[in-house]
């Protein structure tokens, strides 16, 4: 479909007659098994957010808008440059659009002049800009648009360099005097297995306390592993080219740890308002490379060749090597941690992009596996570690799930070898593509009070200082050889 610069329609089947017919479909998530209110049903509230795509790249862009939100109209405007990436983003919204299940009645107004970003602020159709593209830039659209009044939902990362975590400081400092909301989207804290780690951590009677642990033996362990090709709503997803260029994309210590450091803020210290400056210290970093081929590059992009930008970083053997591999060492309040992040081309059959998590209390260890033996499902265990009796323990963990089963009916225990596994029932586990509507609706909360929780903003930013300092750590000594863990 050719496109000239100016404001166009998504496609022919999104008309105003269409959207006339069929009202849209609301989302409610007031709990984890959130309900779609059925087509036709009134609007629980008259939309007041207007939304601002700006130059979507990444497909979370879209994700944003899988569902329907009473609070949010259905008119959505782009700016953005013309090129693979938008196409990739309307052909998604489209296919929201004309699913056979819950369709959303999207319709994208697209501007995609050489002065997108500079029209953008100067028409400000909505009030809420939505930002998941190239990291190039993020930092700097993130700032100019809380400069120009606007409320940002941006993706992770946020900030790439130390550079950029300056900048985005001063973007925090203007929204609280402009009175908008800058917020990012942590999808993981929504996933059920981490929201119970984080609540029996709180449990003395099972956890004890977080130990302290060492550098060499930390209290808190994350690790997640990814795959550049992979399945997305269903369908193969076709990378952009310049996600395999960590210049424009970001390295893993800068990019994908942004979800485990947040997830170890937000188990470890429940509420509570961190200090970058005062709470964080970063001991170590490294880096080192995930190797792809040229026919796995062409597969996962549906080039033929590597792009001049990317030629650096292809050897003499034509190998495309990605520094997407990545680990932190570092102290918070007194908490050693460890967080590593790491790509492969490829996940094994059944297997998905997978998440490890292991917190060490003083009575107990809190798990979480996502491997084979799992069905590469997360799954939460607790192993008694405090040599105390297996009953008075099986009894404290029962009184612990009376707890959670008030918020969560359904959970039950059962013993896995000498230790204790949550059954969760399938009801809770959504999936990551559904976070996506779960923190948006949440951001939307947010908007309608005028503020959001008093921790949010300095955990933010304790977020990305830890990881932009171990960017700075990482590059300060030569870069590691591929490794095989």
């Amino acid at each position: 479909m050719r496109r000239t610069a100016g404001w166009l329609g998504l496609a022919a089947a999104m008309t105003l007659s269409a959207l006339a017919v069929d009202p849209p479909t609301t989302l409610i998530t007031r709990d984890p098994n959130y309900q779609l209110q059925p087509p036709g049903s009134q609007p629980l509230v008259v939309p007041s957010v207007k939304l601002v795509t700006l130059d979507p790249g990444h497909f979370h862009a879209a994700l944003v808008q899988k569902l329907m939100y009473p609070q949010v109209s259905p008119v959505v405007r782009i700016y953005a440059p013309e090129g693979p990436d938008l196409q990739a983003h309307l052909q998604r919204i489209e296919a929201f659009n004309t699913r056979a299940e819950n369709p959303t009645h999207w319709q994208e107004k697209v501007y995609t002049g050489p002065d997108f970003l500079e029209r953008m602020f100067a028409e400000k159709p909505g009030n809420v800009v939505v930002i998941s593209g190239s990291n190039l830039r993020k930092t700097e659209y993130i700032d100019r648009s809380i400069s120009a009044g606007l409320n940002v939902l941006g993706d992770k990362p946020m900030a790439l360099t130390p550079a950029d975590f300056e900048r985005l400081r001063g973007a925090f400092e203007r929204a609280a005097t402009g009175k908008v909301l800058l917020y990012d989207i942590m999808t993981e804290r929504y996933e059920v297995t981490s929201i119970l780690q984080r609540e029996l951590a709180q449990m003395a009677d099972v956890f004890g306390t977080l130990q302290t642990g060492t550098p060499t033996n930390p209290a808190v362990v994350m690790e997640s592993v990814h795959h550049f090709f992979k399945q997305v709503d269903g369908k193969p997803l076709t990378r952009a080219a310049w996600f395999f260029d960590v210049r424009q994309q970001g390295e893993a210590i800068s990019d994908v740890s942004t979800h485990l450091v947040d997830l170890v803020q937000w188990e470890c210290f429940p509420g509570l308002a961190l200090d970058w400056q005062k709470d964080v210290k970063v001991n170590s970093a490294r880096r080192w490379p995930t190797e792809l081929t040229l026919a796995q590059f062409q597969r996962a992009t549906g080039l033929d060749a590597y792009p001049d930008f990317l030629r650096a970083d292809v050897g003499k053997d034509n190998v495309l090597r990605v520094f997407q591999n990545g680990e932190i060492g570092y102290n918070l309040r007194g908490i050693n941690v460890k967080v590593v992040a790491l790509w492969n081309f490829e996940a094994p059959p059944g297997a998905k992009d997978t998440h490890y998590s292991m917190l060490r209390g003083t009575r107990a260890n809190l798990v979480i596996k996502q491997g084979a033996a799992q069905g590469y499902a997360p799954v939460l265990y607790i192993e008694n570690t405090s040599h105390a009796d297996p009953a008075a323990f099986e009894q404290a963990l029962r009184a612990a799930l009376a707890k959670l089963t008030a918020t969560w009916p359904g959970l039950d225990l059962k013993r896995s070898g000498d230790n204790w596994e949550i059954v969760v029932p399938a009801k809770y586990t959504v999936g990551h593509e559904a976070h996506f509507a779960q923190v948006t609706e949440g951001y939307l909360r947010y908007l309608a009070d005028g503020k959001m929780p008093a921790w949010e903003v300095p955990n933010m930013l304790a977020k990305y200082y830890t990881t932009t300092e171990a960017f700075r750590l990482s590059h300060a000594s030569p870069a590691e050889a591929p490794k095989n863990r």
